[in-house]
């Protein structure tokens, strides 16, 4: 009985949301890691739609208990305004079925106001993150000067921590031409919030610990896509956290032997959010990338952004299947190029005239390679709603083999539309 990874393979955006889900029902646990509220997942359950930015996928689940562990950092507002939602939508969250590390960095309104005024300041060389914060509170958890949730619970030694953290933020803001912040608006916004999340604090990594030796099952759920990585994604267009599995035992607290398997997603396309490089990119005005926006809903769940469009890029894929020890691939969104007369596959990529079949760390080598296409048949027929291989076409049934040959890694599930049941399963990551 294997515990369980789900990691985004590509930039994000893959469809973890319902693979998630349709995993949980297997699990007794389920986890997220790292990130924070600048990653959506868009759950779709009897028709019933749910979006969440924070709380793992689990949670929509009876009997399930979910855990945000110390690799996230916490906004407590969106967190309180994410169990409201949900609460009107019928789903009730409460200690019984949350818990939150105690050790986990707090996102605070400083750090979204700094995230924003950085991101206008640096004009045509913004990363494009999504505003929220959560570079700046990494920042600060590196720095060794973040508030914490354990923090909440003592408020009367909360000011000296305040004024260290001030003691930065204040001369950042100086430079940036913001006001400053005064010691006690900081301290009057965290002992407003410290009644409602501190019901939800846990030492996460000995719950967890115990859990895992009463055989319970484990799903450790991942935010935004390996090549987002901070060390192994497309830098400096990445996210602030390390988003590759093997954070997942960093992230929780147990140690990289809990975790017996590791599930990629990744579309039968590739789509990017914000900028930095992109080599299968097919431009906004081209009828193929904006068809596969369109029927895809290629719109982000937490800013909605249009999504950058492209065709399947195996030369990214194999390259986070081995960044992350990655066992299989959850195929997902294959119905969105039904309407396609030809598909092609990224096989290599031309850097200056060589091939190569990586690609490179290099900043600007990213921005200059060329992809090396090759060209399959489309299907002319429905996979939407498949929910086994004799549902499939023929060349539909090609253009996955051929991506597990190209990528070097089986294809374990394969998504034929949001509904969590229409799902194909060839392997069960809980069984292995």
């Amino acid at each position: 009985m294997a515990n369980v990874v789900v990691v985004g393979s590509q930039w994000g955006d893959e469809g973890k949301g319902k693979i998630v889900d349709w995993l949980s029902e297997q699990a007794d646990i389920v986890v997220r890691f790292q990130g924070g509220h600048n990653a959506g997942h868009t759950l779709v359950i009897d028709g019933v739609t749910y979006k969440l930015s924070l709380l793992p996928s689990g949670v929509v689940r009876p009997n399930k208990l979910s855990v945000i562990g110390n690799g996230v950092v916490l906004d407590p507002r969106a967190l309180i305004a994410e169990i409201e939602r949900l609460k009107e939508q019928g789903i009730a969250v409460t200690p019984d079925n949350l818990r939150v590390a105690e050790n986990a960095t707090l996102i605070l309104p400083l750090h979204q106001e700094l995230d924003v005024a950085r991101e206008k300041a640096s004009g045509k060389g913004a990363i494009g993150t999504t505003g929220r914060g959560i570079g700046p509170a990494y920042e600060d958890k590196v720095g060794r000067r973040a508030i914490r949730l354990m923090d909440l619970a003592d408020l009367k030694s909360l000011n000296g921590k305040i004024d260290r953290l001030l003691a930065h933020h204040n001369a950042l803001r100086r430079g940036l031409g913001m006001n400053e912040i005064a010691p006690k608006t900081v301290y009057d916004e965290l002992a407003a919030v410290a009644p409602q999340v501190l019901p939800y604090m846990d030492s996460v990594w000995l719950l967890l610990d115990n859990k895992r030796r009463e055989g319970r099952r484990i799903l450790f759920e991942g935010a935004q896509g390996a090549l987002l990585d901070i060390d192994h994604g497309t830098y400096p267009y990445v996210t602030s956290s390390n988003t590759v599995a093997s954070q997942a035992a960093t992230g929780s607290g147990l140690g990289p032997s809990a975790i017996g398997y590791v599930l990629g997603i990744c579309k039968a396309y590739t789509t990017r959010v914000g900028a930095g490089p992109f080599p299968t990119e097919l431009p906004e005005g081209d009828p193929v990338g904006d068809g596969i926006g369109q029927r895809g809903r290629e719109f982000g769940t937490v800013t909605g952004r249009r999504r950058r469009c492209g065709w399947f890029d195996a030369v990214l894929v194999r390259q986070t299947v081995r960044t992350s020890g990655i066992d299989g691939i959850a195929l997902t969104k294959l119905d969105i190029l039904d309407a396609e007369k030809e598909i092609k596959i990224c096989v290599g990529y031309r850097l200056d005239g060589k091939e190569i079949d990586y690609l490179p760390a290099s900043e600007h080598a990213q921005a200059r390679v060329e992809p090396i296409y090759e060209t399959a048949e489309g299907w002319h027929a429905a996979t939407a709603g498949a929910r086994s291989w004799a549902q499939l076409p023929g060349d539909a049934i090609k253009y996955v083999r051929r991506i597990e040959e190209l990528i070097g890694c089986p294809v374990a599930l394969l998504s034929t539309s949001p509904e969590r049941e229409d799902t194909i399963l060839m392997r069960n990551p809980f069984e292995t």
